[in-house]
Parts: structure tokens; sequence; C-alpha cells
């Protein structure tokens, strides 16, 4: 696809579907940036959470994390917190829209905010919550998956790309755009 098309493909297929919005305003809320090269082979911008955090620790994710107080909106939470994790300038970004909410282990909200970066931009692991910054090729995620993680009723898949493993809540996401957006057919339950 011609990239000058990218931004118009994917706004219309996230404009011709709502949405899933979860009610449960007891849960904290939280925003990631998926952020994809505005070339015509895209990439997916991924960190690696720092080995040393709490929580996440060694985990492919995107950037974002806890909403403030202070932002505006959820938009206004993953733009700031990709600027905090990999010095993503926000007027790098091109924001589409949102994607389908889910609801991680830890009891967060998290909205995926879909947007376009230009190629070729150098990012800054914060390393104080990040081992590694890395963009994966789209293509990836329209091949079989690596591997399932199945428990019970869920089915998610999870992906291999050099020494990353992206599966959880991550794949969880990843797979919903792929299916959405690019016509992929991965499977999945959750």
């Amino acid at each position: 696809m011609n990239n000058s098309d990218l931004y118009q493909q994917l706004a219309g297929r996230l404009a011709s579907r709502s949405p899933r919005e979860i009610q449960q305003p007891d849960l904290a809320e939280a925003g990631v940036l998926v952020a994809i090269t505005d070339e015509d082979e895209p990439r997916l911008l991924l960190t690696r959470r720092a080995s040393h955090l709490s929580t996440h620790q060694g985990e492919v994710a995107f950037p974002g994390g806890k909403r403030d107080p202070e932002d505006e909106s959820i938009i206004a939470t993953a733009l700031r917190e990709a600027e905090e994790e990999v010095a993503l300038r926000p007027g790098d970004v091109r924001v589409i829209g949102v994607m389908d909410q889910v609801v991680s282990r830890f009891g967060y909200l998290v909205t995926p905010v879909l947007a376009l970066i230009p190629p070729g931009l150098e990012f800054d692991a914060n390393e104080a919550e990040l081992d590694a910054v890395f963009c994966t090729p789209i293509s990836l995620f329209q091949q079989p998956p690596s591997s399932y993680f199945e428990h019970q009723q869920v089915k998610i898949p999870s992906f291999d790309y050099q020494e990353f493993h992206i599966w959880g809540l991550t794949a969880m996401m990843i797979t919903e755009m792929m299916n959405h957006l690019w016509d992929a057919d991965i499977e999945y339950r959750i």
C-alpha cells in the first residue's frame, strides 16, 4: 500500500466500527500508544520493560501508562507516556483514534491509541523504565503466531521477533488491531 494512503485506510477502518468500551468506572485508566511508521513496509513501535521494575519486568509493551489527573484525555496520557518513555515528541505523532479497551491483570482499564509516526525517528529509552525500544514489521503479525497461551476459555497468541517475545495484553491488542484493521485472521478468545 502507498504510505500516503495508510492514514486514510486505517482511519476509515477504525471509523467503520465502534471500539469496545468497558464500563467499569472503579478501574484506574491507562493509555498506550500503538504507533505505526508511515511507510510502504510499516513497523510497530514496541518497548521492553526494565528487568528491575516491580511489575511487568522484561515484558514487551507499547509505550504508555497510568492516566495522571492533569491529563485532559486518555490520548494525552498515551502521548505524554510515549514522550517520557522513548522521547517520542507529540508533534511527531498523527493520532488516528482509539481502539478496543481491555482490562489488564493488574486491574487497569487500558485504551490503545492508534497513531502514525514518521519512519526513521530516533528513540531514547528511559532506562528507569525500559531495557529496549524497537520497531517490528507489521508483516510479522500477518504470519501465524509463534505459539498460544491457553487457560480455561482464554486463548491469546504470542509472537517472536529477534530476541523479543510478544505475549499477553500487548499481543492481544496487536491481534485485535490486525484482525479489525489489516484483514488478518488470527485466532483468539478472551
